[in-house]
């Protein structure tokens, strides 16, 4: 069973990775001038961008709870400063969407840039780039270069962690975008 939950949460985690790369690239191509496809986005996600922001957030922290807790995979000091970043957006964003405050959304931001930024790190350690330091050595069997899974010929805890920081990067960003759009709307109305 422990295989089969592993398997699944790696194979969310490559539907997770397609979700994220169309939200980049839409991204881009907002950036670029091309609008139609974030509308698109938009208005197929209108008012649940918080509600998909928590699914992440809930099955990332379930994900890393399962791997410490039932699978035994004892995790590094780069795996903790990554949880630290992801348990409290499981909480903060359910409380926002339930009170549909996509304003504060925006605050919420800095836990997947910094999280997303340790699992960049803990990548390079993880496959020799970078050297692992002597407390991650001694965090975890093996230290942070340990590979607890390789599903799919790539996919490890600290990818499958980036992934949900991508996706929440995405979805809180498209949050605020919304709030703030909803504001404009409201004062030039206000105005008129």
């Amino acid at each position: 069973m422990q295989h089969d939950v592993t398997v699944g949460l790696a194979a969310l985690g490559v539907a997770g990775q397609v979700l994220a790369g169309l939200l980049v690239l839409v991204g881009l191509a907002a950036l670029l001038g091309v609008r139609a496809p974030l509308q698109a986005l938009r208005s197929a996600l209108w008012g649940y961008e918080l509600w998909a922001a928590f699914l992440v957030a809930a099955v990332a922290t379930g994900g890393s709870l399962f791997f410490s807790e039932v699978a035994g995979y004892v995790p590094c000091e780069l795996c903790w400063f990554q949880r630290i970043c992801m348990y409290p957006l499981s909480l903060l964003i359910l409380f926002l969407a339930f009170h549909g405050d996509y304003r504060a959304a925006r605050y919420l931001l800095p836990f997947p840039v910094i999280g997303g930024g340790v699992s960049v790190y803990h990548l390079l350690v993880e496959n020799g780039v970078v050297k692992q330091t002597t407390a991650c050595l001694v965090s975890a069997p093996g230290g942070c270069a340990t590979k607890w899974i390789n599903e799919f010929g790539y996919m490890t805890i600290p990818t499958l962690a980036l992934t949900g920081f991508v996706l929440l990067i995405g979805f809180l960003a498209l949050a605020s975008a919304g709030a703030s759009a909803e504001a404009a709307s409201l004062s030039t109305d206000a105005q008129r």
